[in-house]
């Protein structure tokens, strides 16, 4: 049953709202608010149709939360075996970052407040994946908004991070606990994982892959989710399986294809092709192991018959400003929002805005700092600029991409490191309260250079790519190629020439 204000209580939710009113004044309201009240909740507990996006596979295994002797490096939030049969996926077994819905699975987000939740919808990509005979196997950790159920260990060395937000995908991945893993990236969030665990990891074009049934926790205009996996023709087979254009998704915009051919042309090599050495992507702070790494592969694809140029492109290092702007509002918005935003004709995950919603408003205090900081942040910057801020860090965007157009245009791919380091140390949190807080809030992602190379394309829109190539003191290292909208298919094209070139199980995953 919802609560019925009174007037003390429309007196303190108008200043909420940033308007005064009597107490007088508040009773001449409260009449009419009890009515439309009365009003919504006939309307919630009806029983109008709400019809559900398909369903594979409705018969399904509840699965298990692992124990520690079954997950050694924490990687997984939960286990189950849904589908498997014929198709581009038959004989995978894949697994989903645990922002990304599959029914009957339970879905905390990381957080333990929703302990408990289990979602009524697949994502469209869990019925694509099903479609394509793939066999869904669990969800795997990510960097939540509570951060409740401790951090995956890296493979190579669990004394060291495996990146976030994909971060329990990057770890099944390299530890060969499942074949293609579907992480999000919203600032690298797929692409460092799988750097620092030394598999290969996809951010789409936007757009390329649908959203629906991801949870958004960010600006919904930098959002992705793609295909992780150990090798490129298993990414390869994964993005072929989910691409294309989908109606639930409201975010995809006219162009996007309705599937998208990657394997035919997977095996064309890169004699030919035009490759340009982004200089803006080696700049310090990098380390030279790194570097030369990252080097020597491009190396290797010029001796596989590509031609390499150095380009320089200014505004891969300019955008930082531009995607703060926009991330901190952005990210205010879908909380303000309930979760799957407003205003777009599509289906809306009821029971998932509901648990999210519900949250956040009994559990804020919960929130990690750094989260509470981007919110104070986004509040502020509304309260001094009145939306400007986050008005131009849209419309300045065209700008950014025609640069990154006209640079693409000189070459066929940009090549970069993914990240400018190996995989760090874990931090053990400091034992003083405010000392923790204050470490946790100097690990905000906006605060850090960690994703220099990856944010760019978030905001741009391009599809990257991260490719093991090579490790330095034993840690994986990573390539990264950008390539032109929708053009996916060519940054997999190279990387399959290179990993048949060099030796690649060394490069990828663990023994």
């Amino acid at each position: 049953m919802f609560g019925m204000p009174d007037e003390d209580v429309l007196v303190e939710m108008g200043k909420t709202l940033g308007f005064d009113l009597s107490r007088r004044d508040a009773a001449l309201f409260a009449p009419v608010i009890h009515d439309a009240l009365r009003q919504l909740d006939g309307f919630v507990q009806s029983r109008a149709e709400e019809p559900a996006p398909p369903l594979l596979h409705k018969a399904r295994d509840p699965g298990y939360r692992p124990g520690p002797a079954e997950d050694v490096y924490q990687a997984w939030l939960w286990k189950c075996s849904i589908g498997g049969g014929a198709g581009l996926l038959a004989g995978k077994t894949v697994s989903f970052k645990d922002h990304i819905s599959v029914a009957g699975i339970p879905q905390v987000f990381t957080s333990q407040p929703m302990e408990g939740f289990v979602p009524n919808i697949d994502a469209t990509i869990v019925t694509r994946v099903l479609a394509e005979g793939g066999r869904v196997v669990g969800k795997n950790m990510m960097n939540g908004f509570l951060g409740d159920y401790g951090r995956p260990l890296n493979p190579h060395d669990r004394r060291r991070i495996t990146g976030g937000s994909s971060s329990g995908s990057g770890a099944a991945l390299a530890a060969r606990e499942v074949d293609i893993s579907f992480g999000g990236d919203q600032g690298g969030s797929i692409r460092l994982p799988a750097a620092y665990c030394g598999v290969v990891g996809l951010k789409p074009s936007f757009g390329l892959v649908s959203h629906f049934g991801a949870g958004f926790g960010f600006e919904q205009s930098v959002d992705h989710v793609g295909p992780m996996a150990r090798t490129v023709e298993d990414v390869a087979r994964a993005l072929e399986a989910t691409a294309g254009y989908d109606e639930l998704d409201p975010r995809q915009r006219r162009g996007i294809p309705d599937r998208l051919d990657v394997l035919s042309g997977l095996d064309g090599g890169v004699k030919g092709l035009k490759i340009g050495i982004l200089e803006e992507g080696f700049a310090d702070p990098i380390e030279p192991g790194v570097k030369q790494g990252v080097l020597d592969a491009i190396g290797v694809l010029e001796r596989l018959g590509a031609e390499v140029v150095r380009i320089s492109l200014p505004e891969h290092a300019q955008i930082d400003a531009a995607y703060a702007a926009l991330v901190f509002e952005g990210t205010k918005a879908i909380h303000d929002t309930g979760f799957s935003g407003a205003g777009a004709r599509t289906y809306y995950p009821t029971t998932t805005i509901v648990a999210i919603e519900r949250m956040w408003r009994e559990h804020a205090d919960m929130m990690q700092p750094r989260t509470k900081l981007n919110l104070l942040l986004a509040e502020l910057s509304r309260r001094n600029w009145h939306g400007a801020v986050y008005a131009r860090a849209h419309n300045v965007r065209a700008g950014i991409i025609a640069a990154f157009d006209r640079a693409l245009a000189q070459v066929d791919v940009l090549a970069l490191p993914t990240v400018r380091n190996i995989a760090p140390f874990a931090e053990s949190p400091p034992s003083d309260p405010a000392e923790a807080v204050e470490a946790n809030i100097r690990r905000n992602w906006m605060l850090m250079p960690t994703g220099a190379n990856t944010k760019p394309t978030n905001y741009t829109g391009h599809p990257a790519l991260a490719v093991p190539c090579g490790k330095v003191e034993g840690m994986p290292i990573s390539l990264q190629l950008v390539g032109r909208f929708l053009d996916d298919a060519l940054l997999l094209r190279v990387a399959q020439a290179y990993s048949q070139a060099v030796d690649w199980e060394s490069f990828t995953g663990v023994a």
